[in-house]
């Protein structure tokens, strides 16, 4: 029979760890696992399993390993191999992949050499289970979300749907791990996670800088000048804002403690920035108004006085 080079069936070095060994197995296992796959291949694909599993079984197993590692020093993948004294030889047979699943993945002619096995007639076959695939998704939230939380409904493949609650003070990818709720697992393997990573969609009014809000502060030309009070919609509700005079485009105006939520219970700050705003189509009274201003300040001007 041929040398079976099992570190080459697991693409892994011999110096590799049994933790690297262990990651690379689970990997080729999802991968190669029949029911994974069209049916098409899935013969094909019960083969390859089986040889994974078989790899994986000697070089997971310490004292297999140094057997086996004894052998590789006198052989290579593909080389006719001779079974060492005890060995059963021709007595020990593979299970035939088109049986793989009731038997699970069967054991070849070489391990059964080396380190025994089933005797043909009775077989032996390994039950393979695995924990389910975790599901990566993006869930859209709002400002209001990130302010108050909220619960919703989202519908998964095969049409389960699940109520996920959102809690206050999130961030824009915040991360939301929902054990359980990811890919069945196969043969009876626990199911995976569900992560859901939250996307925050544009707002109309409001915008996030890390824990505080922003939003536009329309003002008239003369109240920009002149100064006043104005009525702002937050997300608390109204509030009146003084704005100082002589306020320029593009000051941001801050009202304490209406921003975002912090996990120590405060909140951001919401900060208002000034837009001022001209008439897109001026009526003659304010032209008129307009050209007394410009006279006034070309006056001012001409005075010596800074504007």
């Amino acid at each position: 029979m041929k040398f079976r080079d099992y570190y080459e069936v697991l693409g892994v070095p011999r110096t590799a760890t049994p933790e690297e060994i262990k990651k690379v197995y689970r990997q080729l296992a999802r991968k190669h696992h029949p029911d994974l796959q069209p049916p098409p291949e899935r013969v094909k694909a019960a083969e390859r399993f089986k040889e994974i599993n078989e790899a994986y079984e000697v070089l997971s197993d310490a004292d297999k390993r140094a057997k086996y590692d004894a052998l590789g020093a006198n052989w290579k993948g593909g080389m006719d191999f001779t079974p060492p004294p005890g060995g059963g030889g021709a007595e020990w047979r593979s299970v035939d992949p088109s049986s793989f699943d009731e038997d699970g993945s069967g054991f070849s002619d070489f391990f059964a050499s080396v380190f025994g096995g089933a005797r043909s007639g009775g077989g032996r076959g390994v039950r393979f289970t695995m924990p389910g695939s975790d599901i990566e998704a993006e869930m859209p939230v709002t400002v209001e979300d990130l302010l108050r939380g909220a619960k919703r409904r989202i519908t998964l493949d095969g049409g389960r749907s699940l109520d996920v609650d959102i809690p206050v003070g999130v961030r824009d990818g915040t991360v939301l791990r929902l054990a359980g709720q990811g890919g069945r697992g196969i043969n009876g393997g626990p199911p995976g996670d569900l992560f859901l990573r939250l996307r925050l969609t544009p707002h109309s009014r409001y915008r996030v800088n890390g824990d505080d809000l922003e939003m536009d502060l329309p003002l008239w030309p003369w109240q920009a000048v002149l100064g006043g009070e104005v009525k702002v919609d937050t997300p608390d509700g109204p509030v009146t804002l003084t704005v100082p005079a002589g306020t320029q485009s593009g000051r941001r105006l801050r009202l304490r403690g209406r921003g975002l939520p912090r996990p120590d219970g405060t909140r951001g700050d919401l900060h208002a920035v000034a837009r001022v705003m001209v008439p897109d189509r001026p009526s003659a009274a304010d032209r008129e108004a307009y050209e007394a201003l410009r006279r006034a300040t070309a006056a001012s001007a001409d005075a010596g006085v800074r504007t």
